[in-house]
């Protein structure tokens, strides 16, 4: 891949606003204690412990280490196959409006978008404390890959690239999936359905998009259908999932799954009277 200077001087230059009070504070240390020099070191010493400590808080907050992995992820995942597309960074936008982030915070999330899209971001940095925060909590590790298969389907399909960048952050996570692609085609047909429902489709094909979120057969019993969408939504109970690790903020997106999930009940409910 070509070296991007426009692209490679834009992180950079997210990196330094990010840590520009410590990098200012280092540097004011350095200059009156080493003069030009220690300016420069004293700016990087800054930048280094800043890190250090911001790592170390989301080490020991759950919430705060999901924030900062989700929107890395993110980033990692839109830069995967080579190339950010704007779908992908309007549906990024799309989570931090949905989020209702603060200003402050939405700059947080695009800082940490960025920083994903680095050549030299390693995912383990942001999941491997995530993995050990969630270690009893597979339905806050199951949401979790939930909105990044979004993010990976903002532009279409999941590419291979995408893919691969998923499987890792699935083994960081130690999710224990039997296998990914159910939750794929789960993921696809919630999108399909809301789709399809905002598109005024055919009633037959929305019918078997709610089977398809439900993660059943058409052929399934009454209590199959049942026994699936309790799972669904114990599996995406807002209050449940902010309990165990969750960040508040991002409750809506848990509600708006869980409105998905009890609308496809409702349908197949409908049809079978």
């Amino acid at each position: 891949m070509a070296f991007d200077a426009q692209e490679k001087g834009a992180e950079l230059g997210a990196t330094m606003k990010k840590y520009s009070t410590s990098i200012l504070l280092g540097a004011v240390v350095g200059l009156f204690s080493g003069g030009f020099w220690g300016l420069i070191f004293g700016g990087f010493v800054g930048y280094l412990i800043s890190r250090a400590l911001g790592s170390a808080l989301a080490a020991v907050n759950p919430q705060e280490a999901f924030f900062k992995a989700t929107f890395t992820v993110m980033g990692k995942l839109a830069k995967a196959d080579g190339r950010v597309t704007e779908d992908e960074i309007q549906f990024a936008r799309a989570v931090m409006t949905q989020m209702r982030l603060t200003e402050e915070r939405k700059r947080q999330a695009i800082d940490l978008f960025s920083e994903g899209k680095s050549a030299d971001f390693e995912l383990h940095k942001v999941l491997k404390p995530l993995s050990v925060l969630l270690k009893h909590r597979p339905t806050v590790k199951l949401m979790f890959i939930e909105i990044q298969l979004q993010a990976a389907m903002a532009d279409g399909e999941v590419s291979e690239p995408e893919l691969r960048v998923i499987d890792e952050v699935c083994q960081l996570l130690d999710l224990g999936l039997g296998s990914i692609d159910e939750v794929i085609a789960r993921v696809k047909a919630q999108r399909d359905f809301y789709q399809h429902g905002q598109a005024g489709v055919d009633s037959e094909v929305l019918l078997k998009d709610a089977y398809a979120v439900l993660g059943v057969d058409p052929t399934a019993t009454d209590a199959e259908v049942k026994k699936a969408y309790r799972r669904q939504m114990s599996q995406h109970h807002p209050d449940k999932l902010v309990s165990k690790g969750l960040p508040e903020e991002m409750i809506e997106l848990a509600k708006e799954k869980s409105q998905e999930i009890q609308a496809a009940y409702e349908r197949i409910k409908a049809s079978r009277k």
